[in-house]
């Protein structure tokens, strides 16, 4: 009852004000119909109060979203489901659910009056440019009687969660090098590949099925031999992700390190399709393995909220993949490096690592003059060329390449982006 006291509109507080006067009045003049009058002005804005003040605690609000997951861009169905519990009807709600700035405006929705327990639904969209995790909510309600009288708001504490990942771009299908490496159960293979007489034997053991003896192999060393199971084998790949700040250029959705995110995205989807182990490493600190069903979701979810690290070394990055490197295909994304950080890189090629490097030239991202132009150029093909002579593929990329167009590169090897990173490391020395 208080509640709905403090929640009288200036009409309920006119009639209030209006019942007062009456009653001064009748008893000043002494007169009984004017008291009656009076009486029926301060029931009304009580009988308000009471009334939106107990329908207050009866309402029940659900939101679901409709994907609760969507790329950049997309659009998400936001569904309120409000429903009354009293035995009363409600009177006009007005609803507003508080979303951030990158979401839009708050949207507000007029829902008609709700009979005793009865539910209803009002729904609206919302689209965001941006990457990240939103929370959505709390949803505000505001609860008024038929007349007017009173009005209380009440906020429902459940808030949820849109996570807006990066934009997947589907992927030609290569061979890539690299793609069998070490031992489990998603790619069998035999061992043996030239015929009976190349198959591969070990030394018998008790309780090995004696049909299984190869003789030949037991004639030829003296001691009982048998074939050897076909030998599983599996496809590894480690996706790594440059964060550091100082290696990307541009702001906001067009920068170079979106591209960068982007392309994780795509590449570490496509090589999940393609039955890869995946492991994602960003230089940020996410080290996510994705070997279990719904794999995509746990890397798109960290991809949609990884950001730009100012203090980001290629040190620690490199140190990061290979806490537990086990050979394999490692794809990277950098963005701009110098010389001594690609340097470093050389060191993740071991193990038998099969190493392909798609390297931003993020100073294309940016309106240079033509003397820094030059400079970021040489720097650029130097870095190039030495991830190159240390073993590394590479493929180069540039304000407004597509990834679908790169991606063959990987397969292809990298000669051509060789020939002219030599070429703008030579052109770029001399104008200096």
């Amino acid at each position: 009852m208080r509640d709905g006291l403090r929640g009288l509109t200036t009409r309920g507080r006119s009639f209030l004000a209006a019942a007062i006067a009456a009653a001064v009045s009748a008893a000043i003049l002494g007169e009984k119909d004017l008291l009656r009058v009076a009486v029926l002005l301060a029931i009304l804005p009580l009988l308000a109060a009471a009334y939106v003040g107990r329908s207050r605690y009866k309402l029940a609000c659900n939101r679901s979203l409709e994907p609760h997951r969507v790329p950049v861009g997309a659009s998400s169905r936001v569904v309120l489901r409000l429903q009354n519990l009293s035995r009363l009807p409600t009177g006009t709600l007005l609803l507003e659910d508080r979303l951030p700035y990158a979401l839009g405006s708050r949207p507000r929705v007029v829902l008609e009056r709700l009979g005793a327990h009865q539910a209803s639904s009002v729904a609206y969209t919302v689209r965001a440019d941006v990457r990240g995790r939103y929370e959505v909510g709390p949803l505000v309600v505001r609860l008024t009687d038929p007349f007017g009288l009173c009005e209380l708001s009440r906020a429902f504490p459940s808030t949820d969660h849109l996570i807006v990942i990066p934009q997947v771009t589907p992927l030609p299908t290569v061979r890539l090098p690299g793609e069998y490496a070490g031992s489990g159960d998603s790619r069998a293979r035999s061992v043996a590949v030239h015929g009976e007489d190349d198959a591969a034997t070990r030394e018998y053991r008790r309780g090995d099925d004696l049909r299984r003896v190869h003789w030949k192999s037991t004639a030829r060393t003296g001691e009982l031999m048998v074939r050897r199971e076909e030998q599983p084998w599996e496809s590894r790949a480690t996706v790594v992700l440059d964060t550091r700040a100082f290696g990307h250029r541009g702001d906001g959705p067009t920068a170079s390190f979106e591209w960068a995110v982007s392309a994780a995205a795509s590449i570490a989807v496509h090589l999940r399709q393609a039955g890869y182990k995946l492991r994602l490493v960003t230089g940020s600190g996410a080290d996510v393995n994705a070997t279990e069903a719904g794999g995509d979701g746990l890397l798109l979810d960290h991809l949609a909220e990884v950001r730009l690290d100012k203090r980001g070394e290629i040190t620690t990055l490199v140190q990061r993949v290979r806490q537990r490197a086990d050979g394999g295909l490692i794809i990277a994304l950098f963005g701009t490096l110098s010389t001594a950080e690609a340097e470093l890189l050389a060191g993740l090629r071991g193990n038998g690592a099969t190493c392909v490097g798609f390297l931003l030239d993020s100073s294309t991202w940016l309106n240079l003059p033509p003397r820094a132009r030059a400079e970021a150029e040489h720097a650029h093909g130097t870095a190039a060329l030495a991830l190159l002579q240390s073993g590394w593929r590479m493929i180069g990329v540039e304000h407004g390449s597509r990834l679908p167009v790169l991606w063959p590169q990987a397969a292809r090897g990298s000669q051509g982006f060789a020939l002219r990173a030599a070429l703008a490391e030579t052109v770029a020395g001399g104008v200096r």
